[in-house]
């Protein structure tokens, strides 16, 4: 079974290729303002360098938020098209998730900047049971929340000064934790941003 893993959700942008639950290629790229421009190319790059077809791959695994809105909308949008068009199965899972198969820790703190001060996390153990579930929370309210575990791991690409590591995701160890996930319709898979857009804001703010 051959199944493509897609993360557009941060800067890295994650593109995978397996093969079962082993890894056969994998792909990192710089997510700039040619995304939704370069996107479908790198896919198809990394599918020709393999003589795959896009036939070929029975699931797709995508990350639905959070991080970037015009990352996940690209990413969502990529998996939903292509799961409905060619009947495929698509399984959705957590960017913050992918961060945490950085380490092996028993507790990971996946860090994402939201701005203002506020940071999308999550906590997890090193099996990637969620701890905490994902939230866009104050950094300080964080702390505070995680004072109960002993040495938590932070992984992040944004300096916070928590000694954070920087990312070096394991993605096979996630596809393993969803091989068996029955996945779900194409038409239902929504991303998960987990707070407003800054023009849903500004709109409340003018209406307040």
């Amino acid at each position: 079974m051959i199944s493509l893993l897609i993360d557009t959700c941060t800067n890295n942008v994650v593109i995978g290729l397996f093969s079962d639950t082993k890894v056969i290629d994998q792909r990192i790229e710089v997510n700039d303002k040619t995304l939704s421009t370069n996107f479908v190319v790198w896919v198809q790059e990394l599918l020709d360098r393999n003589n795959l077809q896009v036939k070929d791959i029975d699931t797709i695994y995508v990350a639905v938020g959070p991080g970037s809105f015009t990352g996940i909308r690209v990413g969502v949008t990529f998996a939903k098209v292509f799961a409905w068009a060619l009947g495929k199965r698509v399984v959705p899972f957590s960017s913050l998730e992918l961060l945490a198969t950085s380490s092996d820790h028993e507790v990971i703190v996946p860090l994402i900047d939201a701005r203002r001060g506020y940071v999308f996390a999550g906590i997890y153990d090193n099996n990637l049971n969620a701890l905490m579930d994902d939230k866009y929370i104050l950094m300080p309210q964080l702390l505070e929340n995680i004072n109960k575990y002993d040495k938590p791991v932070f992984v992040s690409l944004d300096e916070f000064g928590v000694g954070e590591i920087k990312p070096n995701v394991n993605i096979e160890k996630l596809l393993i934790k969803h091989i068996n996930d029955a996945g779900v319709n194409p038409h239902s898979l929504n991303p998960n941003y987990l707070k407003q857009t800054e023009a849903e804001e500004n709109l409340l703010v003018k209406n307040d």
